[in-house]
């Protein structure tokens, strides 16, 4: 496989469609309003996307140990290809939501499959700079993706944003030309053990996303089901053994508290910049848009030095400029608008060098056929934490009515800070763990 060809079209690939959990955030306004639905109900068009999207990440990730990469491919791309064109000419909230769940179902084979095709082709001394180029797209694009769906709803309404993500029918036949060939591998796939990490996933998803205590209980019920399971299946959908690892535990843990971080900090800062400083949706796109294509810029780079110093030292020093940007924040948010572009700056380069050190990190420890379960769990992991970020946020500041827009923002910014120095602890456990383990080794 031609690598230097094959991972920039992907990342392509992956830009639009991570871009497509973002594009729609400006457009929930006029798809409330002209589909005369609730706010709530509206919420659901992005929310529907995050959740689905997350969960069949893992599924592609782990169906790639028994099924050919590119017959994966096809099949999400084609799905998320046909669901957006289908989307273009929707005009009930039924439809939108329809085409939103069908989107998520297949947009998970660019994400999930991307790191497994890096793990599993190309070799140790370049795979650095290939996760590093799939984490700055996936920057870029969350940055990127307000101004893209603000400028299409503003010119050619909110179903245009769907042709966006049509675009990538024309990416699946490149790839299909590119991508290796595998051989087929016996069928065993855990079709109870998906089903029921998808039940896992979803439920407690739904729970902290609306606060509710029956959602939460039938989430719990969910996992004890699940654990049963593990027990009795002889190879299950998630692997006993990954879980068993204390290593590839606490990289879960960093992996499930950086996108915490990028997630928190994406929801604040369109809220602070609009809030505090009144800019408009176009304005708040630029002002987030050049930490995003600095990121993109950095990329080559990041991924040479990933590749020559190490991975546990980007990872650390990532963490450090994340906590010293949320620093910031959390002491003046209001000093200046200028302060959030500059701190952007930092902040996103620095999440996409610490998600490619991470992932590479992780590539690198896993056995070679437990790549794709490991892949899969930890980006279903990495999603998760996402998820719960924006909701968390979201219900930190509805607990503080009586305090000053600023103070509020200032004490959510205070509980990430928190939760990166909780990271860094934890990424200093995993490498002072792994230096003993070396040191015994020889």
């Amino acid at each position: 496989m031609n690598d230097k060809v094959v991972m920039p079209v992907w990342t392509f690939g992956l830009f639009i469609v991570v871009m497509n959990t973002t594009m729609f955030n400006v457009s929930i306004p006029g798809i409330i309003r002209d589909l005369d639905i609730s706010t709530d109900l509206g919420s659901w068009v992005v929310s529907s996307y995050s959740i689905g999207y997350a969960l069949s990440t893992v599924v592609y990730s782990r169906l790639s140990d028994v099924v050919p990469i590119r017959a994966l491919l096809a099949a999400g791309l084609a799905v998320l290809g046909l669901s957006s064109v289908y989307g273009l000419f929707a005009h009930s909230f039924e439809a939108v939501l329809a085409a939103r769940i069908l989107q998520s179902a297949g947009a998970g084979a660019m994400a999930g499959l991307g790191l497994v095709l890096a793990s599993r082709y190309i070799p140790f001394e370049r795979r650095g700079r290939a996760i590093a180029m799939i984490s700055a797209g996936s920057a870029m694009a969350f940055g990127l993706g307000p101004i893209v769906g603000g400028l299409i709803t503003e010119y050619f309404g909110w179903n245009g944003v769907f042709g966006v993500t049509a675009l990538v029918l024309v990416v699946l036949p490149v790839l299909w030309f590119l991508l290796p060939k595998e051989a087929p591998r016996p069928f065993r796939f855990d079709v109870i053990g998906a089903v029921l990490t998808l039940l896992n996933a979803s439920t407690l998803l739904v729970a902290v996303m609306q606060r509710s205590a029956w959602w939460l209980a039938g989430s719990l019920v969910t996992f004890a089901a699940h654990a049963v399971h593990l027990k009795r299946a002889k190879e299950p959908f998630v692997n006993p053994a990954l879980l068993a690892s204390p290593a590839y535990r606490k990289l879960l843990a960093i992996g499930f508290c950086i996108l915490v971080l990028n997630l928190g900090n994406l929801f604040l800062m369109p809220l602070v910049l609009a809030d505090l400083f009144h800019q408009s949706p176009m304005a708040i796109g630029l002002l987030i848009a050049p930490g995003a294509i600095v990121s993109a810029f950095l990329t080559r780079f990041v991924g040479q030095w990933i590749d020559r110093y190490g991975n546990l030292r980007f990872l650390l020093a990532g963490q450090c400029i994340l906590a010293l940007v949320l620093l910031l924040f959390a002491i003046d948010i209001e000093a200046s608008r200028y302060v959030i572009l500059a701190g952007y700056l930092f902040f996103s380069p620095a999440f996409s060098a610490s998600m490619a050190s991470l992932n590479n990190e992780t590539s690198r420890m896993l056995p070679k056929q437990a790549v794709g379960s490991g892949m899969g769990l930890l980006q279903l992991v990495q999603f998760f934490g996402g998820s719960v970020s924006v909701a968390a946020c979201g219900i930190a500041l509805a607990l503080q009515p009586d305090a000053a827009p600023a103070q509020a923002f200032e004490h959510v910014y205070a509980l990430l800070l928190a939760v990166c120095i909780l990271s860094l602890a934890v990424m200093i456990w995993y490498s002072k763990s792994v230096h003993s383990v070396r040191v015994a080794a020889n």
